[in-house]
C-alpha cells in the first residue's frame, strides 16, 4: 500500500506523526508521504518538522518509507508560486495541492494554476476538465483519486479524464484519523468503484511506484 496524502495533528490530523507510522505500518503500508496543510502562514514551521520527524522514523528499522511533503490548501492563486517554492526550499519532496473538490469552496482556476507549476499530485480535482487532464498527463503531474468521504464523489469523473488524457492516477485516503487509513483490499476496491479495470487498476500502482521512486530521487541529488 503506498499512500500519498495523509495529515496529523501538526494541521488538522488527529494523529502525532509517529502514531499515523505506526498505524500505517500495521496497515500493510510501504510508503507513507505526510502532507499536512500550509499556506504562507505556516509553511516555513510545519515542512522543517516533517523532515525532522520523517528522517528519524527513517534511520529505524522495519517502518515504512516516510515522505515528508504538504498539501498547499485554499491559497489565492497568486502566491500558489511562491508557497510551491517555499515548500520546496524549506524540504518538502512532496508537494500536493488541493484541488476544486465538489465539497469545499476551492477557488476557481486553482487547478489549471498547480498544474502548470512544480508539483507532484493534485488532490481531488473535482470537475476537473479534458484540457486540465491533458496538461497534468503533459507535466507528469498525478491526478487524485481520493478515498475520502465527500472528496470522493468525483473519483469517477477524474478517473475518465485522466485515462482520456493519458496522465498519471493515484489513489490516496487523505487520512486525518486512524479509521481513515486503508488496507491493500480496501484500496482496490475504492479504485474498482471509480471505474478502473484490473489492467488500469495495474497501471495505478505502477504510477505511484515510480512516483515514490522520483520524490526518493530529489532526497538524495
Amino acid at each position: 500500500m503506498i499512500d500519498l496524502h495523509t495529515h496529523t495533528f501538526l494541521s488538522d490530523g488527529v494523529l502525532l506523526p509517529s502514531e499515523l507510522v505506526r498505524r500505517a505500518k500495521v496497515k500493510g503500508y510501504r510508503a507513507l508521504g505526510i502532507t499536512d496543510h500550509v499556506d504562507a502562514s505556516n509553511v516555513e514551521v510545519v515542512v522543517p518538522q516533517l523532515v525532522q520527524v520523517c528522517e528519524r522514523i527513517r534511520a529505524l528499522r522495519g517502518q515504512p518509507q516516510v515522505i515528508p511533503g504538504v498539501e498547499i490548501t485554499h491559497v489565492p492563486l497568486e502566491e500558489l508560486e511562491a508557497v510551491v517554492a517555499s515548500s520546496r526550499a524549506a524540504g518538502a519532496l512532496l508537494v500536493v495541492v488541493h484541488g476544486e473538490t465538489l465539497v469545499e469552496p476551492v477557488a476557481p482556476g486553482t487547478n489549471r494554476r498547480a498544474l502548470e507549476l512544480e508539483i507532484d499530485i493534485l488532490a481531488h480535482p473535482g470537475l476537473i476538465t479534458r484540457e486540465e487532464a491533458a496538461l497534468a498527463a503533459k507535466r507528469g503531474i498525478a491526478l487524485e483519486l481520493s478515498a475520502r468521504r465527500g472528496h470522493s464523489l468525483s473519483n469517477g469523473h477524474v478517473a475518465r479524464m485522466a485515462l482520456e488524457a493519458g496522465a498519471r492516477l493515484i489513489l490516496n485516503t487523505d487520512a486525518h484519523a486512524p479509521e481513515d487509513l486503508l488496507t491493500l483490499e480496501e484500496a482496490k476496491r475504492v479504485v474498482r468503484g471509480a471505474g478502473l479495470a484490473p489492467r488500469e487498476v495495474e497501471r495505478l500502482y505502477r504510477d505511484a511506484n515510480r512516483l515514490v521512486e522520483r520524490v526518493l530521487r530529489q532526497k538524495n541529488s
